[in-house]
């Protein structure tokens, strides 16, 4: 294997276990300062609460299910996309590869808290006058982040090839 290639690799394991260690300690923090019923209850802003919950469907709740098999086929799903994002990553240049590996860092996060917990602890409440959005995780920041990222790189692309 060619020495940059290895160094490209390196590079992108290094990135993926940033993000993931960076997620693990964020929830490491939260359960361990939750109280005897495992919750935690913080106001740090008039916007903004640390208000742990156990999220069993995916990203933002959304999916949630009471079956085993539900959980289960949607755990699978997540690990087949998982390698579907390794290996659009091995393509992948400039902006969207930083963008896959933010996105795999956060799916992995995620990923190790669904086989480990049997959910994914989310903590991260937001709210605006009125508007409450869902809880969620430094995982699903790193995931919207890599998200948002690849449909910049999509639409940049599309307007340089009209051009």
């Amino acid at each position: 294997m060619y020495n940059w290639m290895k160094k490209k690799y390196i590079a992108n394991l290094f990135f993926i276990l940033f993000f993931f260690i960076l997620d693990r300690i964020s929830k490491f923090l939260i359960i361990n300062s939750a109280n005897e019923d495992g919750q935690i209850n913080i106001a740090l802003t008039s916007f903004l609460n640390l208000n742990l919950i156990w999220n069993d469907g995916i990203a933002f709740g959304l999916l949630s299910f009471s079956q085993s098999f539900g959980y289960n086929l949607v755990t699978i799903i997540i690990l087949f996309v998982i390698f579907i994002l390794l290996i659009m990553l091995h393509k992948a240049e400039n902006l969207s590869r930083y963008a896959l590996l933010l996105i795999l860092g956060g799916a992995i996060g995620n990923f190790f808290d669904r086989v480990f917990y049997s959910a994914v602890p989310d903590f991260i409440d937001f709210y605006f006058k009125g508007f409450h959005w869902f809880i969620f995780n430094v995982a699903d920041i790193f995931i919207s982040l890599g998200l948002f990222c690849l449909i910049y790189v999509e639409l940049i692309k599309k307007n340089t090839e009209h051009d």
